[in-house]
Protein backbone atom coordinates (compact mmCIF):
# COMPACT_ATOMS: atom_id res chain seq x y z
CA UNK A 1 0.00 0.00 0.00
CA UNK A 2 1.42 3.11 -1.27
CA UNK A 3 1.57 5.83 1.99
CA UNK A 4 1.32 9.68 2.20
CA UNK A 5 3.41 9.42 5.19
CA UNK A 6 5.66 6.79 5.87
CA UNK A 7 4.24 4.18 8.76
CA UNK A 8 7.80 4.88 10.51
CA UNK A 9 7.65 8.80 10.39
CA UNK A 10 8.78 10.93 12.76
CA UNK A 11 5.41 12.63 11.80
CA UNK A 12 2.99 10.02 12.64
CA UNK A 13 5.24 9.49 15.99
CA UNK A 14 3.96 13.49 16.16
CA UNK A 15 1.28 13.28 15.50
CA UNK A 16 0.03 9.94 17.29
CA UNK A 17 0.49 11.64 20.42
CA UNK A 18 -2.54 13.66 22.35
CA UNK A 19 0.13 16.10 24.52
CA UNK A 20 1.89 17.05 21.36
CA UNK A 21 -1.13 18.03 19.36
CA UNK A 22 -2.59 19.81 22.21
CA UNK A 23 1.26 22.28 22.12
CA UNK A 24 0.73 22.28 18.92
CA UNK A 25 -2.63 23.90 19.17
CA UNK A 26 -1.46 25.73 22.10
CA UNK A 27 1.23 27.84 19.56
CA UNK A 28 -1.00 28.04 16.88
CA UNK A 29 -3.82 29.67 18.67
CA UNK A 30 -1.29 32.28 20.14
CA UNK A 31 -0.14 33.56 16.29
CA UNK A 32 -3.68 32.83 14.80
CA UNK A 33 -4.37 35.96 17.06
CA UNK A 34 -1.29 38.04 16.28
CA UNK A 35 -2.01 36.85 12.30
CA UNK A 36 -2.99 39.82 9.82
CA UNK A 37 -5.45 37.37 8.18
CA UNK A 38 -7.44 36.53 10.84
CA UNK A 39 -10.15 38.25 9.59
CA UNK A 40 -10.80 35.19 7.55
CA UNK A 41 -11.39 33.09 10.43
CA UNK A 42 -13.65 35.73 11.56
CA UNK A 43 -15.83 35.46 8.55
CA UNK A 44 -16.68 31.59 9.24
CA UNK A 45 -16.98 32.44 12.95
CA UNK A 46 -15.74 28.84 13.94
CA UNK A 47 -12.59 30.00 15.70
CA UNK A 48 -14.02 32.40 17.83
CA UNK A 49 -17.28 30.67 18.62
CA UNK A 50 -15.06 27.28 18.93
CA UNK A 51 -11.91 27.41 19.82
CA UNK A 52 -11.57 23.83 20.96
CA UNK A 53 -14.18 22.75 18.22
CA UNK A 54 -11.77 24.13 15.56
CA UNK A 55 -9.28 22.29 17.20
CA UNK A 56 -10.81 18.67 16.92
CA UNK A 57 -12.04 19.68 13.32
CA UNK A 58 -8.13 20.47 12.08
CA UNK A 59 -7.14 17.71 14.23
CA UNK A 60 -8.86 15.01 12.01
CA UNK A 61 -8.22 16.05 8.63
CA UNK A 62 -4.48 16.44 9.45
CA UNK A 63 -4.94 12.60 10.55
CA UNK A 64 -6.81 11.96 7.76
CA UNK A 65 -3.71 13.15 5.82
CA UNK A 66 -1.29 11.83 7.92
CA UNK A 67 -2.40 7.87 9.03
CA UNK A 68 -4.52 7.20 5.60
CA UNK A 69 -3.01 5.43 2.41
CA UNK A 70 -2.12 7.74 0.39
CA UNK A 71 -5.30 8.02 -2.21
CA UNK A 72 -7.16 9.13 1.09
CA UNK A 73 -4.93 11.39 1.72
CA UNK A 74 -4.90 13.27 -1.41
CA UNK A 75 -8.84 13.47 -1.20
CA UNK A 76 -8.30 15.19 2.17
CA UNK A 77 -6.05 17.66 0.72
CA UNK A 78 -8.91 18.24 -1.81
CA UNK A 79 -11.67 18.55 0.77
CA UNK A 80 -9.72 21.18 2.77
CA UNK A 81 -8.70 22.84 -0.38
CA UNK A 82 -12.11 22.98 -1.66
CA UNK A 83 -13.20 24.52 1.50
CA UNK A 84 -11.17 27.22 1.19
CA UNK A 85 -12.37 28.08 -2.14
CA UNK A 86 -16.05 27.93 -0.84
CA UNK A 87 -15.07 30.46 1.79
CA UNK A 88 -13.33 32.85 -0.67
CA UNK A 89 -16.26 32.87 -3.05
CA UNK A 90 -18.50 33.87 0.02
CA UNK A 91 -16.30 37.19 0.98
CA UNK A 92 -15.62 37.69 -2.92
CA UNK A 93 -12.10 37.55 -2.13
CA UNK A 94 -9.22 35.85 -1.86
CA UNK A 95 -7.19 34.30 0.65
CA UNK A 96 -3.86 36.04 0.41
CA UNK A 97 -1.16 33.73 -0.73
CA UNK A 98 1.29 34.14 2.02
CA UNK A 99 -1.78 33.37 4.70
CA UNK A 100 -1.89 29.74 3.05
CA UNK A 101 1.70 29.49 3.41
CA UNK A 102 1.35 30.77 7.61
CA UNK A 103 -0.49 28.29 8.38
CA UNK A 104 1.73 25.84 6.55
CA UNK A 105 4.72 26.87 8.71
CA UNK A 106 2.93 26.98 11.82
CA UNK A 107 2.14 23.37 11.32
CA UNK A 108 5.87 22.43 10.62
CA UNK A 109 7.05 24.84 13.06
CA UNK A 110 4.81 23.76 15.90
CA UNK A 111 5.06 20.36 15.24
CA UNK A 112 8.78 20.59 15.51
CA UNK A 113 8.69 22.95 18.76
CA UNK A 114 5.98 20.40 20.94
CA UNK A 115 7.53 17.00 20.11
CA UNK A 116 10.94 18.52 21.31
CA UNK A 117 9.46 19.91 24.51
CA UNK A 118 7.52 16.93 25.63
CA UNK A 119 9.85 13.97 24.02
CA UNK A 120 13.50 15.12 22.55
CA UNK A 121 15.46 17.06 20.16
CA UNK A 122 14.69 15.83 16.62
CA UNK A 123 17.41 15.09 13.94
CA UNK A 124 18.13 17.35 11.45
CA UNK A 125 17.22 13.99 9.34
CA UNK A 126 13.91 14.32 11.49
CA UNK A 127 13.32 18.14 11.14
CA UNK A 128 13.54 17.49 7.12
CA UNK A 129 11.46 14.68 7.27
CA UNK A 130 8.82 16.92 9.10
CA UNK A 131 9.39 19.78 6.42
CA UNK A 132 8.96 17.48 3.30
CA UNK A 133 5.42 16.22 4.69
CA UNK A 134 3.87 19.66 4.95
CA UNK A 135 5.22 20.88 2.14
CA UNK A 136 3.43 17.74 0.17
CA UNK A 137 0.54 18.92 1.34
CA UNK A 138 1.00 22.68 0.29
CA UNK A 139 2.21 21.62 -3.32
CA UNK A 140 -1.09 19.59 -3.89
CA UNK A 141 -2.58 22.51 -2.24
CA UNK A 142 -0.77 24.47 -5.45
CA UNK A 143 0.07 27.26 -3.26
CA UNK A 144 2.60 29.28 -4.52
CA UNK A 145 6.05 30.53 -3.61
CA UNK A 146 6.99 27.08 -0.88
CA UNK A 147 10.36 26.77 0.24
CA UNK A 148 12.35 24.10 -1.64
CA UNK A 149 14.68 22.91 1.61
CA UNK A 150 14.36 22.94 5.33
CA UNK A 151 17.16 25.46 5.60
CA UNK A 152 15.08 28.06 2.81
CA UNK A 153 11.97 27.29 4.72
CA UNK A 154 13.51 28.66 8.02
CA UNK A 155 14.70 31.44 6.41
CA UNK A 156 10.87 32.49 4.58
CA UNK A 157 9.39 31.60 8.03
CA UNK A 158 11.46 34.34 10.17
CA UNK A 159 10.86 36.79 7.15
CA UNK A 160 6.78 35.71 7.45
CA UNK A 161 6.82 36.33 11.50
CA UNK A 162 8.31 39.99 10.95
CA UNK A 163 5.66 40.68 7.87
CA UNK A 164 2.65 38.84 8.68
CA UNK A 165 2.08 39.72 12.41
CA UNK A 166 0.47 42.54 14.39
CA UNK A 167 -1.48 43.13 17.77
CA UNK A 168 -5.11 44.19 16.81
CA UNK A 169 -8.38 44.03 17.97
CA UNK A 170 -8.63 40.08 16.81
CA UNK A 171 -5.99 39.78 18.89
CA UNK A 172 -7.59 41.00 22.07
CA UNK A 173 -10.83 39.00 21.15
CA UNK A 174 -9.50 35.79 20.52
CA UNK A 175 -7.86 35.82 23.90
CA UNK A 176 -11.25 36.69 25.22
CA UNK A 177 -13.15 33.77 23.60
CA UNK A 178 -10.00 31.28 24.95
CA UNK A 179 -10.65 32.25 28.50
CA UNK A 180 -14.46 32.33 27.93
CA UNK A 181 -13.87 28.56 26.73
CA UNK A 182 -11.18 27.24 28.87
CA UNK A 183 -11.84 29.05 32.02
CA UNK A 184 -9.43 30.87 34.10
CA UNK A 185 -7.31 27.68 35.30
CA UNK A 186 -6.63 26.07 32.00
CA UNK A 187 -6.67 29.39 30.27
CA UNK A 188 -3.54 30.30 32.13
CA UNK A 189 -2.41 26.82 31.41
CA UNK A 190 -2.99 27.22 27.89
CA UNK A 191 -0.90 30.06 28.14
CA UNK A 192 2.44 28.71 29.62
CA UNK A 193 2.08 26.10 26.78
CA UNK A 194 2.59 29.01 24.67
CA UNK A 195 5.52 30.42 26.50
CA UNK A 196 6.29 26.64 25.93
CA UNK A 197 6.52 26.39 22.31
CA UNK A 198 6.08 30.21 20.68
CA UNK A 199 8.91 31.93 18.66
CA UNK A 200 10.40 34.66 21.24
CA UNK A 201 8.85 37.58 18.75
CA UNK A 202 5.15 36.16 19.13
CA UNK A 203 6.18 35.95 23.11
CA UNK A 204 7.06 39.68 23.38
CA UNK A 205 4.08 40.29 21.03
CA UNK A 206 1.41 38.91 22.96
CA UNK A 207 3.54 39.67 26.45
CA UNK A 208 3.03 36.68 27.59
CA UNK A 209 5.65 35.83 30.04
CA UNK A 210 9.33 34.49 30.41
CA UNK A 211 8.59 32.16 33.45
CA UNK A 212 8.09 28.95 32.68
CA UNK A 213 6.31 27.49 35.71
CA UNK A 214 4.95 24.86 33.87
CA UNK A 215 8.18 23.09 33.82
CA UNK A 216 7.89 21.27 36.69
CA UNK A 217 4.04 19.86 35.57
CA UNK A 218 5.43 18.33 32.54
CA UNK A 219 8.60 16.55 34.16
CA UNK A 220 5.37 15.35 36.73
CA UNK A 221 3.58 14.33 33.33
CA UNK A 222 6.04 12.60 32.54
CA UNK A 223 6.56 10.55 35.18
CA UNK A 224 3.12 10.02 35.06
CA UNK A 225 2.91 8.52 31.68
CA UNK A 226 5.90 5.73 33.00
CA UNK A 227 3.23 4.56 35.30
CA UNK A 228 0.59 4.62 32.78
CA UNK A 229 -1.84 7.58 34.84
CA UNK A 230 -1.22 10.31 32.02
CA UNK A 231 -5.03 9.30 31.41
CA UNK A 232 -5.82 10.18 34.77
CA UNK A 233 -4.09 13.67 35.11
CA UNK A 234 -5.27 14.45 31.56
CA UNK A 235 -9.11 14.06 32.90
CA UNK A 236 -8.18 16.74 35.71
CA UNK A 237 -7.29 19.29 33.73
CA UNK A 238 -9.31 18.98 30.94
CA UNK A 239 -13.13 20.72 30.11
CA UNK A 240 -15.99 18.20 30.86
CA UNK A 241 -17.47 18.39 27.14
CA UNK A 242 -13.77 17.73 24.99
CA UNK A 243 -12.81 14.80 27.79
CA UNK A 244 -14.00 12.16 25.18
CA UNK A 245 -12.38 13.40 22.37
CA UNK A 246 -8.88 14.79 23.49
CA UNK A 247 -8.42 11.15 25.00
CA UNK A 248 -8.85 9.65 21.17
CA UNK A 249 -6.37 12.06 20.17
CA UNK A 250 -3.57 9.34 21.75
CA UNK A 251 -3.44 7.03 18.82
CA UNK A 252 0.89 6.09 19.09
Amino acid sequence: MKHFVAPNSIVRQIWGKGDTILFIFAGASAEFALNKAVDWLYHTGKLPADPLGRLFSTVAYARQIIFSDYDEAIQAIDRITAIHKGVEQSRGAQIPDWAYRDVLFMLIDYSIRSFEVLERPLTPNEKQEVFDVFYKVGYRMHLTGLPATYHHWQQMRQQHLRDNMINSHFTIDLYRQYKKHLGLIRYHLLKQAQVMVVPQMVNQMLGLNSTQWLKPIIVLYKLFRLVKLQNALKKAILPQQYKLQIMDLDLA
